[in-house]
């Protein structure tokens, strides 16, 4: 990163040099987006062909100390408070925000098993759940239908969104903690788990193993602890 100089004679800070137009473009278009955007939308508003992708990794290195940060999650960037000052954008109230148990399990299983159907989800969790479960993961934006299962009936399948990788500040399914990863937390026991049949779908094909085991009921105190923070945000 370019670091500002300073001379010992006249006392005057030098800045590094004014960027480019197109950088200029690139950083008010991102900055202006009321959502994360991707390269291509950002190449389809500038106003000349350029290295959207080389600006975009620049223009987060000078953004890298200041007051807010450029991240791209899931391939989409946009601006964010820096993350050692997000306790000054808090405010003292409390927020009723909590998932019941039934979601809870229900999202560990689609996290882990999308895309996944209502009937594998019962089937997983071992009991039927209520009508409005799915809606409430739907409402939220961190569950949406993603096609059809190619069998009798055609079932709807289940799978995340890119605001539940935002909200859980991950930037792809991988980044999601293994069975060996839970084991060592504590939160399963590893030595009960078939490693065999740990996580399908997307996660499986990110993480390129064949895993897979009940632990929704532990996996839920890790998405509680994140929702009790923002219960105290």
């Amino acid at each position: 990163m370019t670091k500002l100089k300073k001379d010992l004679k006249t006392n005057i800070v030098t800045f590094p040099k004014k960027l480019n137009d197109s950088e200029r473009e690139i950083e008010a278009i991102v900055f202006a987006a009321l959502e994360p955007l991707d390269i291509d939308t950002i190449e389809s508003k500038i106003s000349k062909k350029t290295d959207v992708l080389k600006t975009l990794n620049k223009l987060q290195i000078e953004y890298s100390t200041r007051g807010i940060n450029l991240v791209c999650i899931s391939k989409r960037w946009s601006f964010r408070t820096s993350e050692n000052l997000s306790n000054l954008m808090s405010q003292e109230k409390t927020v009723e925000k909590k998932l019941s148990r039934a979601a809870i399990e229900t999202l560990a299983i689609i996290v882990y098993h999308q895309p996944v159907t209502r009937a594998e989800i019962e089937e997983i969790r071992g009991v039927a759940f209520g009508t409005n479960t799915l809606d409430i993961l739907m409402e939220l934006n961190w569950v949406k239908p993603q096609g059809r299962k190619e069998v009798p009936g055609k079932p709807i399948q289940y799978g995340t969104t890119i605001d539940f990788l935002s909200h859980f500040s991950l930037q792809k399914l991988s980044d999601l903690p293994t069975v060996d990863e839970l084991g060592s937390a504590g939160l399963i026991d590893s030595a009960n788990i078939d490693d065999a049949i740990f996580g399908t779908g997307k996660f499986y094909k990110e993480k390129q193993e064949e895993k897979k085991e009940d632990i929704y009921e532990n996996i839920d105190e890790m998405l509680s602890g994140t929702l009790e923070k923002d219960e105290d945000a």
